[in-house]
């Protein structure tokens, strides 16, 4: 007798007739007056649950006829041939243990009706027992599976970047400090500061906001490298794009420039959106059906389409040209928003862009000085129906022009000693994008805030679970 994920029933995987023994979640319960029940049983393992039959002959039928959504089964049955439609096999149940019982069915927060993306945030710790959230993190798995895979096969070694440090990445201060100083009774310097010599780490420690500086130590030895881990922003942002907790895949390449990276991106995106459609057919489906009826045709389209590659300064001048009467009016050295960004992927191209060269004064410290003196050699990928998707730069290798901008952006060489060492140790051009996890996940199913994307979203004055 065998432990059968429904997936497995489902596909055929076991032979008319044969026993199996299947676990699972209730979705429906539903009588027949022939003297049978028909329970819909999930086991997450794909979108579909299985439909068991079970006949009033069983010793425990009447509790059978007692069971409600959420309830959880172990079930013996043999497969048979399905006599209705929908599916081609079914489960004639030869025994139903009731493991679990909802405690009030009238109560149960997952009751079997649809319920609004809002009311499931609400109930973070129960909404992966409704198809969305399901759905979600079968995709999220898939995605998460293809990029390792991706890398892999490029050659790349995934290195595990320290999620405590004390480097501010992006320089924008936007940091979660770690202390085990005493809130009651912190010590003070003499000139009234907070004492950070006394704490854990004898200094002032934070959350990372991203892998980056410490990928690139490894990627100026090992050559090509990436980091896939949680990031932390205290950004005081309350918008359907951010999260103060979230995933990053940061690939960081010794001997690389910028065209290497947006090559990179370009290719990795492909790789993974084709991954997800070969591999996730039944989820795609449903968010094509219930949520964006273009996300199927979406990734499809990302797939055999070559990225558009445009300079910032000519962005900047179709913008200006284009006739729309933007929120956010439009000159060059302004950051790009989001309805900048979608106007571009959606109405001027209609295919996903890779943005090059900014104006340094809206780019990070660490990103190549261009010749011209203004620009730096960075790049974002802007994706219809989403906007900026992946975030990179050839990182400025030369020491003498990464320590003026150290100066004119009012950063500490101290600060940054180690992180100059790479400069002044062997320095080699190289060259790295951020791609956040969460929008790329909505982004491939459709879903409109990346709080619903990831488990547990932690977000300004929300930290349940």
């Amino acid at each position: 007798m065998t432990h059968a994920p429904v997936v497995d029933v489902l596909a055929g995987k076991y032979a008319v007739g044969e026993s199996v023994t299947v676990k699972g979640w209730v979705r429906t319960r539903r009588d027949s007056k022939a003297g049978l029940s028909f329970i819909a049983l999930h086991d997450g393992s794909c979108f579909d649950p299985v439909q068991v039959i079970a006949l009033n002959t069983l010793p425990n039928y009447a509790d059978i006829q007692r069971l409600t959504a959420g309830c959880s089964l172990v079930v013996t049955a043999n497969v048979k041939a399905s006599e209705g439609k929908g599916q081609a096999l079914e489960l004639d149940a030869t025994a139903v243990e009731i493991v679990g019982w909802v405690e009030n069915p009238d109560t149960y927060p997952m009751a079997a009706k649809r319920h609004s993306i809002e009311y499931l945030r609400e109930h973070a710790h129960l909404r992966a027992r409704t198809n969305v959230i399901g759905a979600v993190t079968r995709i999220r798995n898939c995605l998460s599976q293809a990029i390792h895979r991706f890398f892999h096969e490029q050659g790349y070694f995934w290195i595990s970047t320290p999620i405590i440090t004390a480097s501010d990445t992006e320089g924008a201060g936007e940091l979660f400090r770690v202390s085990t100083l005493d809130m009651m009774n912190i010590p003070k310097t003499d000139k009234g500061d907070v004492d950070y010599s006394e704490d854990f780490f004898g200094r002032e420690a934070y959350l990372t906001v991203s892998g980056q500086l410490n990928g690139e130590t490894y990627a100026c030895a090992m050559s090509k490298i990436y980091t896939f881990g949680p990031t932390f922003r205290a950004e005081n942002s309350n918008t359907s794009r951010h999260l103060a907790e979230f995933w990053m895949i940061e690939p960081e390449v010794a001997f690389a420039d910028l065209n290497d990276i947006a090559q990179l991106s370009e290719d990795m995106l492909k790789y993974v959106c084709k991954a997800v459609l070969e591999e996730r057919a039944d989820d795609m489906a449903f968010f094509a059906q219930r949520i964006n009826k273009d996300a199927i045709t979406r990734l499809e389209k990302l797939i055999s389409s070559d990225f558009v590659r445009m300079d910032y300064t000519d962005a900047i001048t179709i913008l200006e040209n284009c006739g729309k009467d933007f929120e956010f009016p439009v000159s060059w050295g302004i950051d790009l928003s989001s309805e900048h960004e979608r106007y571009l992927a959606e109405e001027h191209v209609g295919a996903p862009i890779i943005m090059q060269n900014y104006p340094k004064d809206i780019k990070a410290f660490y990103m190549r000085l261009n010749d011209d003196g203004k620009t730096v050699a960075a790049m974002d990928v802007l994706a219809p129906g989403i906007g900026e998707i992946i975030g990179g730069s050839q990182r400025e290798e030369r020491l003498d022009v990464f320590d003026n901008r150290l100066e004119e952006m009012g950063l500490s060489k101290e600060d940054y000693g180690w992180y100059r060492d790479l400069r002044r140790y062997g320095t080699v051009p190289h060259s790295g994008f951020g791609l956040g996890f969460e929008r790329l996940v909505a982004y491939v199913t459709g879903m409109q805030n990346v709080r619903d994307v990831i488990p547990f979203p932690r977000t300004p004055g929300n930290a349940s679970y």
